[in-house]
């Protein structure tokens, strides 16, 4: 499928591929070099370290955070390295919006992705940093959707202190369930349900179209709390697209995973597999990391 990993922000597009990458989470930082994907390796943060929210500082220990990089990607040199930050989902805000027509020119497209999203952002949408996509139309006559993101500068600009300090330049940023969409192959609709800590994501696709995205904070993660993001899903899908997914891909559910597949699948009649990457095991700390390297290699 189609790449979305390089969605955030569009300012690092023209920059040389990065040579290391990085996931984070509130667990954690999950690493690999990019010429050597398949080593990669996790060193855990104590707790409060890093605290996800898309409106306050998540890095709440810069240094502690600088420190554990240089422990596992040590300076070689002088030359100021490149690296792919893989971020919290919860720390950015996922939005499929449809229109009716789109300019075509960029600062006009800007403006009123700005404008649509004002209000459904916790955060100053003007001065966020903003990506976008133009998706494929799902059919004919459809209307014109696109794929953003926004993130608020603030939490991006502390996200990469501690690299910049670290000795790398963040030629690259997304987030964990973009970059994990390239794991996924294409099947008509399929969902990726994706368990990190207590944020459940929720992305739809119509083929490599991504057509709902959805990014929750649990209270606790039963599967009643699980299922009630999950029921309004499928109920939209099956109200909006006329169909029922075929496919849903299970990230993070850990030992539950089976015990989960099991009871969705006899309910909904849908093949439930679990995530999977040639690199390793896709789980609640590295699914965006494996799956950019899988978007790269």
């Amino acid at each position: 499928m189609t790449s979305l990993a390089n969605l955030l922000p569009t300012r690092f597009l023209k920059d040389p591929p990065p040579t290391h990458a990085f996931e984070l989470s509130e667990m954690g930082i999950s690493f690999a070099r990019v010429a050597e994907p398949s080593g990669t390796s996790f060193t855990p943060f104590d707790p409060g370290v890093l605290m996800v929210s898309p409106i306050h500082d998540n890095i709440q220990q810069s240094l502690v955070v600088e420190n554990q990089i240089l422990s596992i990607a040590p300076p070689n040199g002088h030359r100021k390295r490149r690296a792919a930050l893989i971020l919290p989902d919860y720390c950015a805000r996922i939005a499929v919006l449809d229109f009716d027509n789109f300019p075509s020119d960029p600062e006009e497209q800007l403006a009123l992705l700005r404008f649509r999203m004002k209000k459904s952002v916790p955060f100053d949408v003007d001065s966020a940093v903003l990506s976008y996509v133009v998706q494929p139309r799902g059919r004919e006559g459809a209307k014109i959707e696109v794929l953003a993101a926004v993130m608020a500068s603030e939490i991006v600009g502390r996200y990469e202190a501690p690299f910049r300090a670290a000795g790398f330049h963040p030629g690259m940023v997304t987030t964990s369930s973009l970059a994990a969409l390239n794991l996924m192959t294409p099947d008509h609709i399929t969902m990726l349900v994706k368990l990190s800590g207590r944020i459940l994501s929720v992305l739809m696709l119509d083929r490599s179209a991504v057509r709902l995205a959805r990014c929750v904070e649990l209270d606790g993660t039963r599967i009643e709390e699980i299922e009630s993001v999950l029921h309004p899903t499928v109920a939209y899908i099956e109200d909006e697209l006329k169909d029922k997914p075929k496919r849903l891909w299970l990230c993070g559910f850990g030992s539950e995973s089976v015990e989960f597949a099991q009871r969705w699948q006899d309910e909904w009649g849908v093949s439930v597999e679990p995530l999977r990457s040639r690199f390793g095991t896709p789980g609640r700390n590295n699914a965006g990391l494996l799956g950019y390297l899988e978007s790269v290699i």
